[in-house]
């Protein structure tokens, strides 16, 4: 008896995300996503190790700008929402939140962690930060309540033009890498594997994060 198709994202507008099915399940979970993305976010930059690809450009355009790194996570994740309008994306409960709950997650995490030193333990935390964000961002998109502004534009284009999450994500993290960099953002060894490895990891985890809704 051949295996049941997995769930799918489904492409929906606020009103209907309300009103999908096993919505209980759903928020937890994107509360979950939420949570575990922004204390990866934070141990990436404990483990000293070079920032992720979108945190390169954070900091970079921070250097040039008279706010901080936390504003411009938020500003830019704004101006980000402005492309989702030629691909008929819809912001939902996951973009409000991933909005304005990852950074102070993160910062939180920043705060109670302290700084990593010595290369293995970098190495280790680095590791887990780059899986926990992975998983993160799975379990807040799975729920199905759209994604934040720079996962809702990979999902947008992956509706428009087909191409797989795996490659639309890596090569977007690739994108912001190659601007902050030139800005003058910090790079380094974790942050070639956040972008080789987020989009396979993130594709990975969409196997048993994503919330069947099509049927009830």
């Amino acid at each position: 008896m051949p295996d049941s198709p997995r769930p799918r994202l489904i492409p929906m507008t606020p009103k209907q995300q309300l009103r999908a099915p096993r919505k209980a399940r759903r928020l937890t979970q994107l509360a979950l996503g939420i949570v575990i993305l922004g204390a990866g976010v934070g141990l990436f930059v404990q483990a000293g190790l070079g920032l992720s690809p979108w945190d390169v450009l954070h900091q970079g355009i921070s250097t040039r700008l008279p706010v901080s790194f936390g504003t411009v996570i938020v500003l830019l994740g704004l101006v980000i929402l402005l492309l989702w309008i030629p691909m008929k994306q819809w912001p939902g409960l996951g973009t409000v939140a991933n909005t304005f709950a990852v950074g102070p997650m993160a910062d939180l995490t920043i705060a109670v962690m302290p700084e990593v030193h010595g290369i293995g333990w970098q190495l280790a935390v680095m590791a887990a930060a780059t899986v926990l964000a992975a998983l993160g961002t799975g379990l807040y998109i799975g729920a199905q309540f759209s994604g934040g502004p720079r996962d809702g534009l990979m999902t947008g284009l992956h509706f428009k033009t087909g191409l797989s999450v795996r490659l639309i994500r890596t090569s977007m993290e690739l994108a912001a890498l190659g601007a902050g960099w030139l800005l003058g953002g910090v790079v380094g060894i974790g942050t070639a594997v956040f972008a080789i490895s987020i989009g396979p990891l993130t594709q990975f985890f969409f196997r048993y994060t994503v919330v069947d809704i099509a049927r009830r």
